[in-house]
C-alpha cells in the first residue's frame, strides 16, 4: 500500500492552507499551503515580519558582496525556483564554484545545510557564501570578510534603522545579518501540489499517467526510501555514484565527517519543485528528470562507497514515463509571488 505523506495538523490550518500560500497579520508567520506541516522557529530567532522584510531585502542586495555584484538570489533566483539553472554556480569575478545550488525553497525543514551539510542551520548557512572567496568575498578569512560586510551594511542609514527596530540594539552583527537572512528563507515554501490535493481528497489532481506514476515511485521503484515525508526527504546523505567515475571526485559528506563510509555521499535534495530545478545532483551533471531516471534505473555509478540500495530498477519505458509525470506532480505553490524589491526600494 502506498505510503501516507502528509503530517498531522488541525483541519482549519489546512483549510487555509488549501487556498495557497497564507500570510497572516502582524507578526504572526505565514500559514503553509497545503501539505506542509507548521514551520518550527528557533527560540533564538523567532518571527518577526520586520525581520522578514530586512531579510528579504539583504538576500536580493548585491552590496553584501565585497564588489557590489553579487547576492544570495544571483544564485537561489526566484524565476529559476530559487536556484540558478546552471550546473555549478558563478561568484565574485566570474569564478565557478563546485557543485549546483541547490533550491531555497521548503528548507525550513531542514537543519543541517549545503549538500554535505556543513552548516547546522540556515543560520550558519546564510553566513558561509558571504565568507567564501569563490562566491561573495575577495577575503581570504571569514572574520574579515563578515566585518567587510557588516562595515557596509553599517554605512547605509536605512539599514541601521532597519536593524535597531528589528534586533532592538545598535549593535550591528554579522549574526544579526544571517538571522534576518534566515527568517526570510524560511518563508520560501512549496505545497499545494497537485500531489497535496490528491492526498486530501481530490482524486481528479492527478492525471491518470500522474496516478500510475506515483505507483512506481513508492512501490516499484520504491523512491520513497530516502525521498520520504511531505518534503520528499529523509535528510540523509547518500553515494549514488554521481561524480565518482571522475579522476578527483567531489567527496562530499566525508570532507566534513571524514567518516570512510561517507565518500561521495550528499544530501538527499527535496523533491518538491523538482521540475523547475534543473540541471540536477550536487555537480549539474544531469540535465533533465528523464536523465536522472535513466541513472537510477540503471543502478547508479558504481564505486566502493555506493549505496546499498542502488541497483538496476528493471523500469519499462512506460514506467519512466509515469515517473517522470508523477514528478512534476510535485510542483506547488507559495513561492512565485516573492520577487526581488525594486531598486528605489533597497536601503540608502
Amino acid at each position: 500500500m502506498k505510503k501516507k505523506l502528509l503530517s498531522g495538523g488541525s483541519v482549519l490550518a489546512l483549510v487555509v492552507a488549501v487556498l495557497g500560500y497564507a500570510w497572516a497579520g502582524g507578526d504572526e508567520p505565514p500559514t503553509p499551503p497545503l501539505g506542509l506541516p507548521p514551520i518550527i522557529w528557533p527560540e533564538e530567532n523567532p518571527y518577526t515580519k520586520a525581520k522578514r522584510d530586512l531579510g528579504w531585502l539583504l538576500y536580493f542586495d548585491k552590496r553584501l558582496s565585497t564588489d557590489h555584484t553579487v547576492s544570495c538570489a544571483s544564485c537561489h533566483a526566484p524565476e529559476h525556483a530559487f536556484g540558478d539553472a546552471a550546473p555549478v554556480s558563478t561568484g565574485i569575478k566570474k569564478q565557478k564554484g563546485g557543485r549546483s545550488a541547490p533550491t531555497v525553497i521548503n528548507r525550513a525543514y531542514s537543519t543541517a545545510q549545503f549538500w554535505d551539510g556543513r552548516a547546522a542551520s540556515l543560520e550558519e548557512q546564510a553566513k558561509g557564501p558571504l565568507a567564501n572567496p569563490l562566491e561573495m568575498t575577495s577575503h581570504a578569512k571569514s572574520d574579515a570578510a563578515h566585518k567587510h560586510c557588516v562595515d557596509c551594511l553599517r554605512g547605509i542609514p536605512e539599514y541601521v534603522e532597519r536593524f535597531e527596530k528589528v534586533f532592538g540594539t545598535k549593535e550591528l552583527t554579522i549574526d544579526h545579518v544571517a538571522q534576518a537572512i534566515a527568517t526570510f528563507e524560511r518563508t520560501v515554501l512549496s505545497g499545494n501540489a497537485p500531489y497535496d490535493r490528491y492526498e486530501a481528497g481530490d482524486k481528479k489532481a492527478l492525471s491518470e499517467q500522474q496516478v500510475r506514476g506515483m505507483t512506481v515511485f513508492f512501490q516499484k521503484a520504491q523512491c520513497d526510501r530516502c525521498h520520504i515525508g511531505f518534503n520528499f526527504t529523509d535528510g540523509s546523505y547518500e553515494n549514488i555514484g554521481i561524480g565518482m567515475d571522475k579522476p578527483k571526485p567531489d567527496l562530499g559528506r566525508y570532507n566534513v565527517t571524514k567518516r570512510e563510509e561517507d565518500k561521495g555521499a550528499f544530501k538527499t535534495p527535496t523533491l518538491r519543485e523538482i521540475e523547475h530545478t534543473a540541471p540536477y545532483m550536487h555537480d549539474g551533471s544531469l540535465k533533465t528528470l528523464e536523465e536522472v531516471v535513466e541513472h537510477y534505473d540503471k543502478g547508479g555509478v558504481k564505486n566502493p562507497y555506493l549505496n546499498a540500495r542502488m541497483a538496476p530498477l528493471k523500469l519499462t519505458t512506460q514506467d519512466k514515463a509515469d515517473l517522470v509525470a508523477f514528478l512534476k506532480a510535485l510542483s506547488g505553490e507559495g513561492w512565485q509571488h516573492i520577487q526581488a524589491p525594486k531598486a528605489e526600494e533597497l536601503p540608502r
